[in-house]
């Protein structure tokens, strides 16, 4: 009793959940939480190995951390998440400050663990495939910085085998949660005072594909809309071949789903999307998108671009920003093409020298900044539903449905609350508003 923990979070919001879960496992036997990694007694690194950076910089606090040792010979380190699954004893053997070591597979086991290396083992468990008993992370409760909006985990792993990626490896193939249990924590979230759900996966459209008896992903919205007190539902991150018409045709129909989807193309090129394994064409991508727009009135997309990915020609590249111009996203993540181990694209010929690659991600940025100023025009007079979500320096902040920020003058009161803002300044990365009426 009255120990500490510290959890250092890398990668996509699938990790930020998961620590979320393991906060309430940590909680739930007598840990208690610290800013302040030198006075913990459990240091936790939840990773993503997704590219070579993030295992840099992973190393890299190991170097620091170990550390704490020096002043608390107790003290424990423990790694999980996707490079913990992709190394394992490889990893232990060059950071030997490493404790404990565990995975998406057996996040449960946390506990177990602790006592493992309390007792002076190295509890390293790194497992080739999920366990039977996998669910039982279901049964712990998250802890949450958000108390308003709440990330629920709906699939894990992927099956789509894209030739740079590792999340098959390291998250394994795609295993759906139930439905029941997804609704029995939407409903524990709203009665804790949760109001907009954002529901996660590596392939989220793809839940309820290998249930026995298949449903739809447009049967969960329709039934997680059913809920009392769900105000507003988001999901990420989708495959575009499994974005289909009943779900498009679902977003349109449910108020609470929001006018906002993330859908990756990774690459204009069709020549590059079948080296990548895409499954889908430049063409598919902005018809599904045409689809979206004609359904789903002002809706704000998002996207993954990967730039110099082997091979990768000046005309190849044409293709990917002639998709941003069509398209129009309100935000892009681009990254340079970063070779994983054991991937397929690793050992592919023809990789794009840095400095090309550079060039082409200042032209890509360039262009994003354009539309982005553009975008934002649009909100200037405009009246946006914001969900009000925190306090900082003294401002209400928030976010509108199409996922924008928005900072606003007034009360604590308004914290949770759906409240009408006239927008009087918009900047590409935020917006200034009034508010004009509580809503609920």
């Amino acid at each position: 009793m009255g120990k500490k923990f510290f959890i250092k979070t890398f990668g996509c919001q699938m990790n930020f959940n998961d620590s979320e879960r393991i906060r309430g496992m940590l909680r739930g036997i007598g840990y208690e939480p610290t800013d302040n990694w030198e006075e913990a007694d459990l240091i936790l690194l939840n990773t993503c190995t997704i590219r070579e950076k993030p295992d840099q910089k992973v190393l890299s606090h190991i170097g620091e951390y170990k550390k704490l040792k020096e002043k608390n010979p107790n003290a424990l380190i423990a790694v999980s998440g996707c490079l913990a699954q992709r190394t394992g004893w490889e990893l232990v053997q060059k950071a030997p400050a490493i404790d404990i070591m565990f995975s998406s597979f057996n996040m449960h086991q946390l506990p177990e663990l602790i006592n493992q290396a309390q007792a002076g083992y190295k509890a390293i468990a790194i497992l080739d495939s999920p366990p039977e008993d996998e669910d039982k992370v279901w049964e712990f409760p998250t802890e949450r910085d958000n108390p308003y909006c709440a990330y629920v985990t709906i699939i894990k792993g992927c099956d789509k085998n894209c030739t740079y990626c590792v999340v098959p490896r390291t998250r394994g193939k795609e295993r759906s949660r139930s439905l029941e249990s997804i609704l029995e924590e939407v409903r524990r979230l709203v009665d804790d005072g949760v109001r907009e759900i954002h529901l996660l996966g590596q392939n989220v459209t793809a839940w309820g594909k290998d249930f026995d008896k298949p449903v739809s992903f447009s049967h969960l919205l329709y039934e997680v809309s059913k809920i009392e007190g769900v105000e507003r539902i988001r999901f990420t991150t989708g495959h575009p071949t499994d974005l289909t018409d009943d779900t498009i045709e679902a977003m349109a129909d449910i108020p609470q789903v929001c006018n906002a989807l993330h859908l990756p193309f990774q690459a204009g090129s069709n020549r590059v999307l079948e080296l990548m394994d895409r499954k889908y064409t430049k063409e598919f991508y902005l018809e599904r998108v045409a689809k979206l727009k004609e359904n789903v009135p002002d809706i704000a997309m998002s996207t993954d671009i990967i730039v110099g990915f082997p091979t990768e020609s000046d005309e190849d590249f044409e293709h990917t920003l002639d998709v941003v111009r069509q398209v129009e996203f309100e935000q892009i993540f681009s990254f340079k093409f970063s070779p994983r181990p054991g991937t397929p694209a690793e050992s592919m010929e023809g990789h794009v020298p840095d400095e090309v690659k550079t060039q082409r991600m200042s032209r890509l940025l360039s262009l994003q900044k354009s539309i982005m100023g553009k975008l934002s025009s649009r909100y200037e007079g405009s009246v946006q539903e914001v969900l009000v979500e925190d306090e900082k320096d003294g401002k209400l902040v928030g976010r509108t449905t199409t996922n924008k920020w928005v900072t606003l003058e007034g009360g604590k009161e308004l914290l949770g609350k759906l409240v009408a803002v006239e927008i009087t300044k918009a900047s590409p990365f935020n917006l200034l508003g009034e508010v004009r009426e509580v809503l609920r």
